[in-house]
């Protein structure tokens, strides 16, 4: 008898939380497409629901942005105005931002690793262009830009994983670093207002919560009751760890996710984990700092709570989550963006 009592409490927790989820995913998505009905009315060519993806605590980059001396903040108008011209959406100037950050500084170098010049640092022997050239800011955002179009799926991407693609570094995850710096740029670099096109403030939104993302919630209530097991194979669903929930939720939704939560933490659209939304996953890390400490997932629900394979002993549950609980990384991600 206690355990009947045990599952059906689950049971009315799960139908109480995905009325829940509805109504606060209905929500987002009318409210986001308000946004962009109102940037169509005004014939504005815009990408905001890909635009900027934070890599930090909010406001984190203001700071690396403020050490910028006037010739990189020229650079970083210069990179937008083009990107504007080129009628490219906001997420193509990050990526141009962070990879010149990366590589120069900002800065239009005339020197690097062998024969590499310019911001970008771009090899003439590469076929880059003429020395001549690629010390050019104009003709090296250009090139740049002309790059990064040919990298198939870059608009689906992280930044800095887009970054690298066009610059090919030995070091692939380093461009990750300026992701925040880069997003406070484009929304607030004074030489160019409104840089999305699409209204002030905009530019930091991310896509609302999908379908995709309630079908992945209803697949990870439907675990409810089932054992943790640390490793869980992801070819069954007799048992979970907390990653392999998530995978498999998504998985189910039609999104794959990487094997192990550290991994998922980099597989997705970043914003504040206050302002986290239905199907978004939240992260906790030994050192809130450093994403190589996460050890744990799980997927929020809305109304301020989640769905989790908790530990060895506790099956997959809902439970509520504070904001400011002890090793709570600052960013929620949202999978698939």
């Amino acid at each position: 008898m206690k355990s009947a009592l045990v599952v059906g409490g689950l049971v009315v927790v799960a139908t109480v939380a995905v009325a829940g989820v509805s109504a606060v995913t209905q929500v987002v998505s009318q409210d986001q497409a308000a946004d962009q009905a109102r940037a169509m009315s005004a014939g504005l060519n815009c990408n905001a629901a890909l635009g900027p993806i934070t890599a930090g605590p909010a406001g984190s980059g203001a700071g690396d942005a403020a050490k910028l001396n006037e010739d990189q903040r020229k650079n970083v108008a210069l990179i937008i105005s083009i990107g504007k011209d080129r009628q490219l959406p906001p997420l193509a100037w990050q990526v141009a931002i962070q990879a010149g950050m990366t590589e120069s500084g900002l800065r239009n170098l005339n020197y690097g690793d062998r024969d590499s010049l310019g911001m970008f640092q771009m090899r003439p022997s590469m076929g880059w262009g003429t020395p001549a050239q690629v010390v050019d800011p104009h003709y090296s955002i250009n090139k740049f830009y002309d790059v990064l179009g040919k990298v198939p799926g870059w608009e689906q991407q992280r930044p800095g994983e887009s970054a690298q693609d066009v610059e090919r570094s030995g070091f692939p995850d380093r461009y990750h670093k300026w992701e925040s710096m880069a997003a406070h740029l484009i929304g607030n670099v004074g030489l160019v207002p409104d840089p999305t096109g699409c209204g002030q403030g905009t530019g930091l939104f991310v896509p609302a919560p999908t379908e995709q993302s309630r079908n992945a919630i209803q697949w990870a209530l439907g675990q409810q009751g089932k054992p943790y097991v640390w490793g869980a194979r992801t070819d069954q669903q007799g048992s979970f760890d907390c990653s392999s929930l998530m995978l498999q939720a998504y998985r189910a939704a039609g999104i794959t996710l990487p094997r192990v939560s550290r991994q998922q933490y980099r597989a997705g659209a970043m914003l504040p984990v206050e302002q986290a939304q239905p199907g978004d996953l939240l992260f906790w890390g030994y050192d809130r700092s450093d994403p190589d400490t996460i050890h744990h997932v799980a997927m929020y629900l809305g109304d301020g709570k989640i769905v989790e394979a908790q530990q060895t002993g506790v099956p997959v549950h809902i439970r509520s989550v504070r904001w400011g609980e002890a090793e709570l990384m600052g960013q929620a991600v949202r999978p698939g963006v």
